[in-house]
């Protein structure tokens, strides 16, 4: 599979991890449109949130279990945005399931 977040996942391609655990992966997005702007994405490969079934949604679970251990470690201790994008529609840009944790400053109406 030809999947950028599998490649960075496997260590193929660098990033800049700031949590890793059997089911996660979270690192620093490469164009951040906030102060904080952390990419958490599941250890196996799911398309979208179209793809979430009985068979991965443990994975997107552990993903919502690590957003406060990765927010508290980032300093984000007055709020932030968590956002998934689903299809082209909504420009999901790297079709593996991933969401953006957003912060470091007020927010108003941007979207990751």
């Amino acid at each position: 599979m030809d999947c950028l977040f599998c490649k960075i996942i496997a260590g193929e391609i660098p990033s800049a991890k700031v949590y890793e655990n059997e089911y996660v992966y979270a690192f620093r997005d490469i164009a951040p449109q906030t102060p904080v702007h952390v990419l958490i994405v599941p250890k196996v490969h799911v398309c979208c949130a179209d793809d979430i079934n009985a068979e991965n949604s443990l994975y997107v679970a552990k993903i919502f279990e690590a957003v406060p251990e990765i927010a508290k470690a980032e300093g984000l201790t007055n709020g932030y945005r968590v956002i998934t994008n689903c299809g082209e529609d909504a420009c999901q840009t790297v079709k593996h399931l991933h969401f953006h944790l957003m912060g470091g400053r007020k927010l108003q109406g941007e979207m990751g």
